[in-house]
């Protein structure tokens, strides 16, 4: 078990108590000459700038060599920023080894599942359990953290920088010896491991632990177990290295307060961040927008499951964008309006400091095409202007720091082990994404106005009313009997296609799909039927499916039938089923409706649980509603203005009810507005 102590927030240099909101970037200042320093820091000021981070890749600058160190240039900017009251967020500086690590010890080289090995040149180049570079890592935070650990303008440790980005899965002998040590303490015998693994299959049975390798390329598909469970594996490798450096770090600096930044966005999905959260003083994002029809969905999705990691105290938007990208294929800029919308929207969803990669656009180098908060143009900008515009509304808004996150009545339960598993190859279809699918549901609530939390399973479920369990495809059994309590004391649970189909060891649930969820929802299935590209079927509740449909049996005396299918091979049976147990309930869905038809769909089964927006009914689908304290975000989900007259309470970041087009309007609760 980590070493989690509760929530501790950054320590502010000056007047620790005053309510206020972070605003900043990473910094940079090797990339510039000494002479522009001094600029930065006056026009971050302008900016309402109050915090950077620092040193994220400066390992080569601090340590040129071996046994040669520079801290000079650190000393003079942390020192500068001390001076204009701008907090530093300073970073271990363990991202990316400098070159002379790398050719001294080039055993520190990641390897890919081909055999290839992964050269300096980009960033991340190390091996997670690589004991030559935990060594070296951990010296240069020992040094940083003696150095620094008692300068007034230290607000908080970074660890190393988005780990696991491009370094999550290494197929090394390092990496084999310590799945090995991984799977001893699993599974403790190799006959339990046998049977997990079902290694009676394809003549895999091992006799010896040093017999066991990572799923490096087979002649076929690997076995399955083994490639979960070094999946589970990779993700405990990068976070044992993050409890190193923390342990350190807590031992020499005990009162300044640990973080790294996740990536909780898109298909991001090697690391297990409801595992990590606890091993944090508080939670660090990193998000940037996908381009799509729901890309402002997806970002809310994610702002809303990281303010749920960190358990509603405040967490830090460590870095997203003020416009454009590098590295999409295309990189489009952000229009007017957009950059604060963003930024709010993550406010909305517990942000306490909203901050960019990065301060100053890189002149040369992989990133210069990525936009930052001073541009290529310089302060004689739009995106200047508009950073500097959303400083002063950040100040605005300082009250809101510190308050709570409201909980929702409803949730969507967000499973990594499912996605991992649901996605492995040798399944029904490749075709299904986990993420699109709790996106989908994410969107139809959106759509019908109804605030939803997105939680891990192991959060207290419940406390909700709804719960909603998209491709919750690995179930074991003491989460089967929580689902099952839920239902038996009154909630109302739906889950979808794949769902309930295997245990932790990816062992099938026999007897009939939806295996371990099959007695809850009163309903079995045969055998899957999932459909090829071009095929879809017509539901008669007027909605379409695509990707997969189940042939479904009724077994539940009080299963009713919402939905069947009017097309299609199973043309008659059920698609939509509900188990009525009490006052509870358990719903199927059997297909892929996408977000529109499940909007349909969703509104009846949230009126069915008591589930009801708490917007004016004419706002519902048009606005987005986050809840923190007494604080109400308004978030225009349209491109037109939205009168929202009809939302009582006293507007806070502006003097007027419309809510313009990319607007986010904060409204104080009526109740409240005397405190």
């Amino acid at each position: 078990m980590g070493q989690h102590r509760g929530h501790r927030w950054l320590r502010w240099p000056s007047d620790p108590a005053r309510a206020r909101l972070g605003f900043g970037a990473d910094y940079n200042p090797e990339q510039w000459p000494r002479g522009t320093w001094h600029e930065d820091a006056q026009a971050m000021r302008r900016a309402g700038v109050n915090i950077v981070s620092l040193a994220i890749f400066s390992w080569a600058r601090l340590q040129p060599a071996e046994h040669e160190w520079d801290f000079a240039w650190l000393d003079e900017v942390m020192a500068l920023m001390h001076a204009h009251d701008i907090a530093v967020d300073l970073a271990t500086a363990t991202a990316s080894p400098p070159p002379w690590l790398t050719t001294k010890h080039p055993e520190i080289l990641p390897v890919d599942r081909d055999g290839r090995t992964l050269w300096p040149g980009g960033r991340q180049h190390w091996r997670p359990t690589s004991p030559t570079f935990r060594r070296h890592a951990l010296h240069l935070t020992r040094r940083l953290a003696e150095r620094y650990g008692t300068h007034p303008g230290l607000a908080a440790w970074h660890i190393s920088n988005e780990l696991g980005c491009h370094n999550v899965y290494d197929y090394s002998d390092d990496a084999a010896a310590a799945f090995r040590t991984w799977l001893r303490a699993r599974y403790q015998t190799l006959d339990a491991l046998n049977h997990a693994w079902a290694t009676t299959f394809w003549s895999q049975h091992y006799s010896d632990w040093a017999q066991i390798l990572p799923p490096r390329l087979a002649a076929s598909y690997p076995n399955p177990t083994q490639q979960l469970d070094f999946k589970r594996f990779s993700s405990d490798a990068l976070k044992e290295h993050l409890r190193a450096e923390r342990d350190l770090l807590r031992e020499l600096t005990p009162d300044i307060p640990v973080t790294t930044n996740f990536m909780i966005m898109g298909e991001t999905s090697g690391m297990n961040y409801a595992d990590w959260a606890p091993e944090l003083d508080f939670i660090a994002n990193d998000h940037y927008l996908t381009p799509g029809p729901q890309a402002y969905d997806e970002l809310s999705f994610s702002a809303n499951l990281t303010g749920n990691l960190a358990e509603g105290h405040p967490w830090f938007l460590m870095e997203h964008s003020t416009s454009a990208v590098n590295w999409q294929p295309v990189n489009v800029a952000k229009r007017p309006g957009q950059l604060a919308r963003d930024s709010l929207t993550h406010v909305a969803h517990g942000a306490d400091a909203v901050c960019y990669f990065q301060w100053r656009q890189s002149a040369a180098g992989a990133e210069k095409y990525h936009s930052a908060m001073i541009p290529h143009a310089g302060q004689d900008s739009d995106v200047f202007r508009a950073v500097t515009d959303l400083g002063a509304t950040l100040r605005d808004l300082a009250p809101v720091a510190g308050t709570v996150r409201g909980r929702a009545s409803a949730a969507i339960i967000f499973d990594w082990e499912s996605w991992w598993a649901a996605e492995l190859d040798s399944h029904p279809t490749d075709r299904l994404r986990y993420r699109r699918e709790a996106l989908d549901w994410y969107t139809a609530f959106l759509d019908i106005g109804v605030r939803v939390d997105v939680v891990p399973a192991t959060a207290p479920l419940e406390q909700y009313d709804l719960l909603i369990a998209p491709i919750l495809h690995v179930v074991p059994s003491p989460l089967a009997d929580r689902l099952a309590g839920f239902v038996t004391g009154g909630g109302h649970l739906v889950t979808t296609y794949f769902s309930g189909i295997v245990d932790e060891h990816d062992r099938v649930w026999l007897g009939g799909y939806p295996g371990a969820l099959r007695d809850t929802l009163g309903i079995r299935i045969q055998e899957f039927a999932p459909l090829l590209d071009d095929q879809s079927v017509e539901l008669d509740n007027g909605t379409t499916g695509t990707v997969w449909v189940d042939h479904i049996d009724v077994i539940g005396s009080t299963t009713e039938v919402l939905a069947r299918y009017k097309t299609g091979d199973h043309a008659g049976r059920p698609a939509i089923t509900r188990r009525t147990e009490g006052d509870g309930s358990a719903a199927y869905v059997s297909t892929r409706l996408g977000p529109q038809a499940l909007s349909t769909v969703l509104a009846v089964l949230a009126d069915r649980a008591g589930v009801h927006s708490e917007l004016p009914e004419p706002l519902r689908g048009c606005v987005e509603l986050a809840v923190r304290g007494p604080y109400r975000f308004l978030i225009n989900r349209t491109d037109t203005p939205i009168d929202t007259a009809s939302v009582p309470g006293g507007r806070v970041n502006a003097d007027s009810a419309l809510l313009e087009a990319d607007g986010v309007l904060v409204v104080r609760s009526p109740s409240d507005e005397a405190g």
